[in-house]
């Protein structure tokens, strides 16, 4: 097997560009032969894979063509530089060929140096290929396979490079075991001395947004949009849609026949609910869906339209509210407004409670 073959075959191997891969081997191949001169003259020398060679490559160094040789290393008789050129004049710099059979005949601490060079120039290639790869998939979601946690991070095989889904991005009540298959989300890729870092989310809200996209068509098609989306990973989320295709229910498009859009994406989340709603221009309209199932007597918007008072009868309050004000603070996410949830009695009183939690 040949030079030529032998990185064809590394390439494959490391699943790397074989362009690069040359590019690396032939400036091994400089440092080598560098090395094996002692390193003590300036002078350029150059590598190129040749078939017709013996070794599969051929190195050039630049040498002067001098009548008398004094310095073999960086010195060429004129005769013999005539020989290959006649157009040589004395004094002239030539590219003059000094490959040897093969790499052995380097010696071995330029050899030594060939294949450290090499084995530092792949790593840097391999660095390269995951970086370039995954930086262009920030914002994309990827399966992924757990394999195995460290001090509260999981670590999850992609492929080509490992990713780490960190404490802070992960769904509430989430537990991975080796071998889980699941869905992340492409947070960031940060650059380390040893090797790019792909950070992934599970917890993110554009996770909920890319799993929609990738199940109902008419997301896809720009048929249906998700106008807006609040999410509370692992426990409950609100998703507002909206269409300007008269013909299309958003909201059926999204839920599916008998519910089975929405369940695709449910089953990504575990235990995470997610509730589907129409979204409405008018703020009025558009918090009365967001705060489902409750059922609203009610919405006063304020003179700056930064918030609005919910008026609910007495039996839905607790429903609007939600258990520990999720239900409202899910519904003040989606809209945008601080809403401040009070029963039809306590409008009539002029009373109220403090305001419920609505983020």
């Amino acid at each position: 097997m040949n030079i030529l073959e032998l990185l064809q075959q590394l390439a494959r191997e490391k699943d790397v560009p074989f362009e690069r891969l040359v590019e690396n081997f032939q400036k091994a191949l400089v440092a080598g032969y560098k090395k094996q001169q002692g390193g003590r003259f300036e002078q350029e020398v150059t590598v190129e894979l040749d078939e017709s060679s013996p070794a599969g490559f051929r190195i050039w160094a630049e040498k002067k063509a001098v009548e008398q040789v004094l310095n073999p290393q960086i010195e060429v008789a004129l005769a013999e530089a005539r020989a290959e050129d006649p157009e040589t004049e004395l004094g002239d710099s030539i590219d003059w060929d000094v490959t040897p059979d093969d790499l052995s005949e380097l010696g071995r601490i330029a050899a030594q140096t060939v294949k450290k060079v090499m084995t530092q120039g792949i790593r840097e290639i391999e660095r390269e290929v995951v970086y370039n790869e995954y930086i262009d998939r920030v914002g994309e979601i990827l399966p992924g396979v757990v394999q195995r946690t460290e001090a509260g991070k999981v670590l999850i095989s992609l492929g080509k490079t490992e990713a780490v889904l960190p404490r802070s991005e992960q769904m509430r009540g989430d537990e991975h075991r080796f071998g889980d298959r699941l869905e992340v989300y492409i947070l960031r890729v940060d650059e380390t001395s040893r090797s790019p870092q792909v950070i992934v989310s599970r917890s993110h809200p554009n996770l909920l947004r890319r799993l929609f996209e990738r199940e109902v068509p008419e997301i896809h098609e720009g048929i249906v949009e998700i106008a807006s989306l609040a999410r509370e990973a692992g426990v409950r989320s609100k998703v507002a849609v909206a269409t300007r295709d008269a013909n299309v229910d958003p909201v059926g498009a999204c839920v599916g026949h008998r519910g089975s859009r929405v369940t695709a994406v449910t089953n990504e989340l575990g235990p995470e609910k997610v509730d589907v709603i129409r979204y409405y221009e008018d703020p009025r309209q558009f918090i009365q869906e967001a705060l489902q199932p409750a059922k609203i007597a009610k919405v006063i918007l304020s003179d700056d339209g930064s918030s609005a008072t919910v008026v609910v009868p007495d039996d839905q309050q607790s429903l609007a509210i939600g258990r520990a004000g999720q239900n409202v603070r899910l519904a003040a996410r989606l809209t945008g407004l601080k809403l401040d949830i009070r029963s039809e009695t306590q409008m009539a009183l002029g009373e109220g409670p403090p305001p419920a939690p609505s983020e």
